[in-house]
């Protein structure tokens, strides 16, 4: 398992709308694995592999990019950040962070905190308020010299490192690099297999504002069958009912059904469940009350495609100790390629 390329790619920095960082890492990391690469107008990457005969099918996997984060909004006169969230946080996961301020000309270490008074002057009252994403703010260190480097729609990112603890991986941007990942590592593993398929490689933009590199990208490719490869919840820990938990880590990858933002073609479903079985490829099938995936984006483009999930379940996610079992990574790579490989 490549986990320097998963790690690379976790610790590198990109927001919705500057994915350009990853966008440049996994260019360098595809050489030889497609017949053509492409970067659209939002910024995706479009990677396709011809495939064979007259009109072959067309299998689209849609992998984000982009991880939440902000935008810096405004710069006070003692040169105080102030962030715009591009995704979605929760603001108790936000206390006392280090962050990364990403510019065009560096990049800036600074501590992440809400405005107000501290533990040891706070009455009982100010300990109870939770602040708003908007109450937080950024210190880097360097009073109104801020104003000389920073500037309005630079992003910022959580600094945190990639670690391995047990059987687990965890980082920020597990969500979603670990699709990056499969998509490249996919493609690597199926070799020459699975020529009778047109493939595309879709690294979208955007998607946790909206699925809008994958609405466009796919509109652009017109899948006939599209697989949107993600994380998903795992909520096998203390203090949630069992019937909440969405997927159990170590049970294998996730057979996306159902979200928010689509439901999976029910046949398609059937498929990938007996191929997973033949090839004894732990799985378990999900669904997700709230939340939607670029999955969805396939389906809905142009006159529409068949489509699934595969997904990876991750524990706390959309924080910085996002989490997930290497073996159920390895899985969703298994089934990728198990399936690819039969056309």
């Amino acid at each position: 398992m490549n986990l320097d390329l998963l790690k690379s790619l976790c610790e590198t920095p990109g927001v919705p709308g500057n994915e350009h960082r990853v966008r440049d890492l996994i260019t360098s990391e595809i050489d030889g694995l497609f017949d053509e690469v492409t970067t659209d107008p939002m910024g995706s990457l479009l990677c396709k592999r011809n495939g064979t005969g007259d009109n072959p099918t067309k299998i689209m996997l849609l992998c984000h990019m982009d991880e939440i984060g902000f935008l810096v909004s405004h710069i006070s006169k003692d040169g105080y950040l102030y962030l715009n969230p591009v995704g979605g946080f929760d603001p108790r996961n936000l206390f006392s962070r280090r962050v990364r301020v990403c510019t065009d000309d560096g990049d800036y270490l600074g501590v992440m905190n809400p405005g107000g008074k501290p533990v040891h002057i706070a009455s009982p009252e100010d300990r109870k308020k939770v602040p708003e994403v908007g109450d937080f703010f950024v210190d880097l260190g360097m009073g109104k010299k801020a104003h000389d480097v920073i500037k309005v729609g630079d992003f910022v990112v959580m600094e945190e490192p990639f670690i391995e603890i047990g059987d687990k991986i965890v980082s920020k941007a597990l969500d979603n690099r670990i699709a990056c990942w499969l998509g490249i590592e996919a493609m690597r593993a199926l070799g020459d297999k699975g020529r009778g398929a047109e493939i595309h490689v879709a690294f979208t933009c955007q998607e946790e504002v909206g699925l809008r590199g994958g609405k466009t990208a796919a509109f652009a490719v017109k899948p006939d069958i599209g697989i949107g490869v993600d994380t998903t919840l795992a909520c096998d820990t203390p203090g949630i009912p069992e019937k909440d938990a969405t997927t159990t880590q170590g049970k294998g990858f996730g057979l996306h059904v159902r979200d928010s933002s689509f439901i999976a073609d029910r046949d398609l479903v059937k498929q990938i469940e007996a191929l997973a079985i033949a090839n004894d490829i732990p799985y378990q099938r999900t669904m997700l009350a709230a939340g939607g995936q670029d999955g969805a984006a396939a389906q809905q483009a142009a006159a529409g495609a068949r489509a699934v999930g595969i997904v990876v379940g991750t524990r706390y996610i959309h924080t910085v100790t996002e989490m997930i079992e290497k073996d159920d990574l390895q899985a969703a790579l298994d089934i990728l390629v198990a399936y690819l490989a039969e056309f």
